[in-house]
């Protein structure tokens, strides 16, 4: 029988010693607490992008300390700490540090608006030095072998061999599975595919440089900047409008499923998956009105590679990154 985990929960098996999941997003860090009793201590704060380049992971430590106090697990009982990050990854001397655009002020300059010069975020080497065993994957592999392992990437309770995850949230990113096998790639940058380019645009200003990919043009804060001077402050404000009819809110939301929808064919056709589920806020919270877009600009294109894929909705709902971390450790 399949465990569900959004009604029956998660614990470890009795005796075991607590793992800490931390999820970290360009918009925030959420960490908590995993043991025999459930997942507690749950703190989220937004993503630290001020002060010196080891800020990020120093915030990591200290709100798992938080965590743990507030779920009453002393901090030298974790076993092991499963982050589940942004990326992309830059790897010095093999440990991870963050080059994520909404988090790294310098690789898009000033224009992009973040308050640091950062060109990586150190986090690996400041966890390594506080806890034994560390293990830092992209939030997309994450929750790709939650979705497998819990959620909508599985068949009869087992794993499928070839899928992918999806996130339209603050950025976008995805995780692979092809053959039973998650792609990582040589520093585990594997499924970056929102900074695919796809237009010229002049407005996208992606956070790590680039005009004109995926990520600049429908991630959560691109929406935002492309679209304030038109009257849609942000996201959840150009939903509200296209819901209540206004015609320009929803040629614009049409426009951006189908860069979305382009993505997501690029990705069938080019790994041949049987099924992809979605996630991240901006989807999520607009899953209803989303999903049958992103299908209609998917189907009939190819159909002897795009019949065979199905797009689903994320199994576990808006705690994908929450499972994604753990999914690391447990």
């Amino acid at each position: 029988m399949t465990h569900n985990l959004l009604t029956d929960g998660f614990k470890l098996p009795a005796g075991t010693a607590p793992v800490a999941c931390v999820d970290i997003g360009g918009t925030k860090v959420a960490v908590n607490v995993v043991d025999e009793h459930g997942a507690r201590g749950k703190v989220v704060e937004p993503t630290a992008t001020t002060g010196a380049p080891d800020a990020l992971g120093q915030q990591i430590i200290r709100l798992i300390h938080a965590s743990c106090d507030a779920a009453d697990v002393p901090v030298g009982r974790i076993a092991r700490v499963g982050v589940s990050s942004c990326g992309p990854f830059v790897l010095n001397q093999g440990l991870v540090e963050l080059a994520a655009p909404n988090i790294c002020g310098g690789l898009a300059g000033k224009a992009r608006g973040l308050p640091n010069d950062w060109q990586t975020a150190l986090l690996e080497a400041p966890l390594r030095a506080a806890f034994a065993h560390v293990r830092v994957e992209n939030d997309g592999i994450g929750a790709l072998e939650a979705e497998r392992r819990w959620g909508a990437l599985q068949l009869d309770g087992v794993p499928m061999a070839n899928c992918a995850y999806v996130t339209w949230s603050t950025g976008i990113g995805t995780g692979l599975c092809v053959d039973g096998h998650v792609l990582r790639g040589k520093n585990g940058n594997a499924g970056h595919a929102g900074h695919l380019f796809v237009s010229s645009n002049a407005d996208a200003l992606c956070g790590c440089g680039n005009v004109g990919d995926v990520e600049g043009l429908v991630a959560g804060n691109a929406i935002a900047r492309r679209f304030a001077a038109q009257g849609y402050a942000d996201a959840a404000s150009l939903f509200v409008a296209a819901y209540q009819g206004d015609k320009r809110a929803i040629g614009l939301i049409d426009d951006l499923c189908e860069v979305m929808g382009r993505l997501l064919y690029n990705l069938i056709a080019t790994l041949d998956v049987q099924r992809i589920s979605l996630g991240g806020s901006v989807y999520w919270h607009h899953r209803a009105y989303l999903l049958p877009r992103l299908q209609a600009v998917v189907k009939g294109k190819l159909p002897a590679l795009t019949d065979g894929c199905e797009l689903v909705s994320a199994g576990l709902g808006e705690r994908v990154g929450d499972f994604g971390a753990l999914a690391l450790v447990a």
